[in-house]
């Protein structure tokens, strides 16, 4: 594949301050030019800590998904587990984690299938989805107050989940459209 990204076509950044942070989300504004000698004006950017997303699939085409309140859309549906990595720890095992806290669930060894940014023109959210075949029930989740459900959903059921708006986040569609299109990496 060549590489067809002309300088004349990148932005040019002078510089960025923050306007508003904490532990999970930084706003700044960051001094832009567009390609060809546009005006320069200052841009929101909303920058968020990386995520990583797993699907979690068994023997029977099921999925591990987790049925939840979303306060922020007040929205009831199915997710894929996922979190934010503590600092310095691998991504896959970060993802793997996320799955065990949040379902009980110990996933089988974990694979990068995608990397995505969800809505990068003003958002800086790097994503990552990881997938595992299988996995064995170690206890309790630990997370248990962030989860109305735990379930093993049928791969077969996505497009009717996605169609009455059941299915949150876009790591969610992203990661299962992924296995649907492609399978799973061990497959």
């Amino acid at each position: 594949m060549t590489d067809d990204r002309p300088d004349s076509m990148r932005w040019t950044v002078y510089g960025e301050r923050p306007i508003y942070e904490n532990r999970w989300v930084r706003l700044n504004l960051v001094d832009v030019q567009p390609p060809g000698g546009g005006e320069r004006f200052e841009h929101h950017v909303v920058r968020l800590n990386p995520a990583v997303i797993a699907v979690v699939v068994d023997d029977d085409d099921r999925v591990l998904m987790l049925w939840r309140h979303r306060f922020v859309g007040d929205q009831w549906g199915w997710e894929l587990p996922g979190g934010i990595p503590e600092e310095g720890e691998d991504r896959a095992a970060a993802a793997a984690r996320e799955v065990e806290e949040e379902t009980g669930w110990r996933p089988g060894p974990m694979h990068r299938i995608a990397a995505y940014q969800p809505m990068s023109g003003m958002v800086d959210s790097p994503h990552e989805i990881y997938c595992a075949r299988g996995a064995t029930r170690v206890g309790e989740p630990a997370l248990s107050e962030e989860v109305g459900r735990i379930d093993w959903v049928p791969l077969s059921s996505v497009r009717q989940l996605a169609d009455k708006g059941e299915l949150l986040g876009s790591g969610t569609f992203v990661g299962l459209l992924h296995v649907l299109a492609f399978g799973t990496p061990t497959d």
